[in-house]
């Protein structure tokens, strides 16, 4: 089974780890990778370049930074992400699905393990939840070391961040924007205006961690200065609940989501709720055996 929305990878300098791309491959998921014309001739010599999509500069000079520095540094995947947003819209799709190049599995939470997924159901199960209601802005699968296996946690949380790997609905009257933070930041948008945002533990990413795999913006932006940039800007774009703290020797920020704790999730008028459950068709695959990282 596999999505109904598009999927775009956002990537940059990563053609030969192309870790999303990897994952989405094995699982046999249709996706596209939006890059930029410099890296075409290294990208295509390992991609499907009908996979491909080269990144109009205009979203770049378009590109709401937060701050004064134009294009005298790197813009971040915000202009990219604007670009899948547009292309899905023109391509006739409600939702679009977009994610960072540096995701290596994705899993399912469940029994207390987590299984590696072998094709693209998960996708297509946070859709259907997704479509059932009028409000969710934006969803997406929670990052795999936030979600412990042997602690008692729901199949979802409502109304946080959504990071790296997100389900937006097109219709929705934002865009990408800031050099840094920008999924932060447009979660807080959504949340603002009384949408909701849908995390889920049930299914997860495993994603590696910021400034660990060269390429991206690891060299543009925490090579040299570090992650305190990062937090000076998200306390700018969002004072009212965002601080800034000191934490393992550097400074970081912190975002308060408990005023947007209530906002509840509401049917469509047309949706009428189904009996029983729905497992999709979900196996464990014989012979599956959990490997250390499976017990964190």
């Amino acid at each position: 089974m596999n999505p109904q929305f598009p999927i775009y990878i956002v990537s940059k300098g990563r053609a030969d780890s192309r870790l999303t791309s990897r994952a989405l491959e094995a699982m046999k998921v249709p996706y596209y990778i939006v890059i930029e014309q410099s890296d075409y001739d290294a990208y295509s010599a390992v991609i499907d370049p009908t996979k491909i999509l080269i990144l109009d500069q205009e979203y770049k000079r378009q590109y709401d930074t937060f701050d004064d520095l134009a294009l005298t540094k790197s813009t971040g995947p915000g202009p990219a992400r604007n670009f899948a947003w547009d292309h899905s819209i023109k391509n006739g799709f409600d939702w679009h699905w977009v994610m960072d190049d540096n995701i290596k599995e994705f899993l399912r939470l469940t029994d207390n393990q987590k299984i590696r997924f072998g094709d693209g159901t998960c996708f297509a199960v946070m859709e259907d939840f997704c479509l059932r209601y009028s409000n969710v802005g934006m969803a997406g699968p929670n990052y795999r070391a936030f979600a412990p296996q042997n602690a008692a946690i729901p199949p979802f949380v409502l109304n946080t961040r959504i990071y790296s790997c997100n389900l937006i609905r097109n219709n929705t009257p934002y865009r990408w924007r800031g050099r840094y933070n920008e999924d932060t930041d447009i979660s807080l948008r959504m949340l603002k205006d009384g949408l909701v945002t849908v995390q889920f533990n049930a299914f997860l990413q495993d994603k590696m961690r910021t400034q660990v795999l060269g390429g991206g913006n690891t060299a543009e932006f925490y090579a040299t200065e570090g992650t305190e940039a990062k937090s000076r800007m998200q306390v700018a774009m969002h004072p009212d609940v965002s601080r800034l703290t000191w934490k393992f020797g550097r400074v970081h920020h912190e975002v308060n989501y408990h005023p947007f704790k209530d906002i509840p999730l509401k049917f469509k008028d047309d949706y009428t709720p189904v009996e029983g459950v729905n497992n999709y068709g979900l196996k464990l695959a014989s012979g599956w055996v959990p490997h250390f990282k499976d017990f964190d």
